[in-house]
């Protein structure tokens, strides 16, 4: 159970992390910063995203 607890989170979490990509991008801004900014967003939040999914899918709950 522990472990599906820790996959929502960082899912969660890589959720925040996309919408934080998201609205960078939306808001514009052509400099370097921002640039940076919406790839380590989106890039960071995918990972978490995909391993909270991959971590919520491979754990089986046990009858305790």
């Amino acid at each position: 159970m522990e472990k599906r607890v820790l996959g929502i989170i960082l899912a969660l979490v890589g959720v925040v992390g996309l919408i934080l990509a998201g609205v960078n991008f939306m808001n514009g801004g052509t400099n370097t910063h921002n640039i940076k900014q919406i790839i380590m967003y989106g890039v960071l939040g995918a990972i978490f995203f995909f391993a909270g999914v991959g971590l919520i899918r491979n754990t089986r709950d046990r009858a305790t």
